[in-house]
């Protein structure tokens, strides 16, 4: 796992990149990126070894984009919470600082996924997923979404999550094969 992590960490400048198509704001870009590291830090050794021996850094990489892509965007992110919620409500700041960490002026703060340079694989498909987190909040229960988002957003499986929630398999399996329905009906695939 040493040789992940290791690997992962020199990716660091390419993710650092990936974050200039949604932000141009440095502190944000440096505290999404160290929260994507720790995200890897944390994540099921299981799933990233996977996910390492089947795609490589490239596999990573995608993963990677997908999680900055949501935390910078996803107002139900624990990035959001964490970071933006808190500094966006502090008396006598603004958000949009047009000062970075550095005192560099930031002339053009532009918040926009359009604009994401080509260093993000070009098959992720962002559409997608914000139509899944749409739908799993207008058609699910709040139980079931989380049920649904710790099985797949977090790549538990079926035993880890019982374990760590107390929550039997079978309960489990039911509450997450009911979300899948719900999801293909509703997104029509």
């Amino acid at each position: 796992m040493n040789k992940i992590y290791s690997e992962i960490s020199k990716l660091s400048d390419k993710f650092r990149k990936m974050c200039y198509g949604i932000t141009k704001d440095e502190v944000q870009i440096h505290d999404a990126v160290q929260e994507l590291m720790l995200y890897f830090m944390q994540m099921n050794p299981e799933t990233l070894k996977k996910i390492y021996e089947n795609d490589g850094l490239e596999g990573i990489t995608k993963y990677g984009a997908v999680v900055l892509k949501r935390s910078l965007t996803s107002v139900r992110s624990p990035f959001y919470y964490k970071y933006k919620k808190y500094y966006k409500n502090l008396v006598g700041m603004t958000y949009n600082s047009n000062y970075s960490h550095n005192d560099k002026i930031m002339n053009n703060y532009n918040k926009s996924i359009y604009n994401m340079p080509e260093e993000l694989p070009s098959n992720i498909k962002f559409e997608k997923l914000d139509r899944i987190d749409v739908a799993l909040g207008e058609y699910c229960t709040w139980y079931d979404k989380k049920v649904f988002e710790l099985y797949y957003y977090e790549g538990n499986t079926l035993d880890s999550l019982a374990k760590k929630t107390g929550i039997s398999r079978n309960s489990l399996f039911t509450t997450i094969d009911k979300v899948r329905e719900i999801l293909k009906e509703k997104l029509n695939e």
